[in-house]
This record gives structure tokens, sequence and C-alpha cells, in this order.
């Protein structure tokens, strides 16, 4: 039985913590029971509220969120984690029964990492969760600093620094903007294919869609200026040498 009950974080045998976001005490059950039963140790909220008060109490590992629910709704929910400096970070996988392009582009752009509908299988949804959850542990390596173009982008901070007009802004990114940024800054000149950039930064084994690309694309252009990510028609994208 599902319980609202969240583990400590540091409690022994604990593990890494998922969060589960749903307000259907079925789908929180089923949830609960797969992922307890891969070692992971589970969290739940029946609504936004709650799960936002639960993440600023453990800190979980990753988020399974779903979209529409009471007190305020899992887009909204990720929005003001993604604007929290302690909590915008965490890796959050929206799984919802909302499938058109529009809905997803919507989670994509407040920051979800993955979207998911609910007709998804369990074993695919175990993999995905496992692939997002070591693509954020790869990320956690010890980091290097890279400048170019008037950039300044700190791996060990998650920041990135912007020269402009004789000044310094700093500026904060989701985690995937930030490792997509990183990766692209990384190899200045090469192209890469969408999909190459979805095996990089997201993993293999992990299923989402080429658009998820092209959105945090859009949404990196917006922070920095579209000058320097330069898109290679009918190929996909490349950092500006």
């Amino acid at each position: 039985m599902a319980t609202n009950e969240a583990p400590e974080k540091d409690a022994p045998g604990s593990g890494t913590t998922v969060l589960i976001v749903d307000d259907e005490d079925d789908i929180l059950d089923l949830l609960q029971y797969n992922l307890e039963r891969e070692g992971f140790a589970t969290a739940t909220a029946r609504d936004g509220r709650e799960a936002l008060e639960i993440t600023e109490k453990i800190e979980p590992d990753l988020i399974i969120l779903d979209i529409m629910m009471p007190r305020m709704d899992g887009i909204e929910v990720c929005r003001r984690l993604r604007q929290d400096a302690h909590l915008r970070n965490i890796p959050i996988l929206m799984l919802t029964a909302k499938s058109g392009d529009k809905d997803q582009i919507k989670g994509l752009d407040v920051g979800a990492d993955i979207y998911v509908n609910k007709d998804v299988s369990m074993p695919v949804l175990m993999s995905q969760t496992h692939a997002l959850l070591r693509g954020t542990r790869r990320s956690e390596t010890p980091p290097d600093l890279l400048r170019i173009h008037g950039l300044e982008i700190d791996r060990d901070r998650y920041l990135v620094f912007q020269e402009k007009d004789g000044e310094r802004a700093e500026m904060r990114f989701p985690r995937k903007e930030f490792e997509l940024l990183h990766f692209l800054a990384s190899h200045p000149g090469t192209v890469f294919t969408r999909q190459e950039l979805l095996d990089h930064v997201w993993g293999r084994n992990v299923y989402v869609v080429d658009r998820t690309v092209d959105v945090h694309i859009r949404k990196i252009r917006e922070k920095i200026g579209s000058e320097l990510i330069e898109t290679v028609k009918g190929v996909g994208y490349k950092f500006k040498e």
C-alpha cells in the first residue's frame, strides 16, 4: 500500500529515493511496488503542494510527476522546482495521460527531463528511471571549467557566466539544458545530430523524442543568445567555432 510518509534521505538502507507524485492510489501503489522491487526507496505525494513540501524535506534523487492533479498541477510543480536553487537539478520524469505534442512541449519547456505516457510498459519505465539516474550520476563526476566565446561554464557549480557589454552575468540552467550546452561547447564546430545529442546527454537507454533536443536548444538560446548554437539544416546542431 502506498504511503505519503517520506523516508529520511540518509536513513540506513534507503539508497536512492524516488518521489512518486500522482492523485490516483492505484498508480501510486503500482509504481511504489515496482520501484521498491528495483531497490529504490520511495516517497509519495497525492498533489502538487504536498510534492513540494516532501521534496524540500528529503531532496529525492528523482521525481516521477503526474500533470493533472488537485491543488497544484505537475507543470507548476516542475516550474517551481526549476526556479529553486537547491532543488533545480533533481531529475523529473513526467508520467501523464496527456499525449499531445503541445502537452509534451509544455512539460519540457518548464524543465522536465523526460515526458512519458501512462500507457508505457512497466519494464520500459523502470529502464528509463535507471537510465535517467545513471545520466545524473555521470554529470556529478569531477567537472572542469570551460571558457568559450564570452561564456564561462562551471560544471562544479552548474553555473554559466556570460560577459556582455562589459558586465559578467550569472545564469542558472536546469540540469539537461546545462549538460547539453556543456557538451556542445566542449566540441566547437562539430555537428551533432539530434539522436547523437540524445545519446550523449540523456543516455542511449532513455526514450525521448527528437523534439526534446529542439526545445532545450531553444531555451538555451533564449538565455545566451541565438548566435552561439548554430542549426545545420537537415542534420542537427553545432556550437560556434
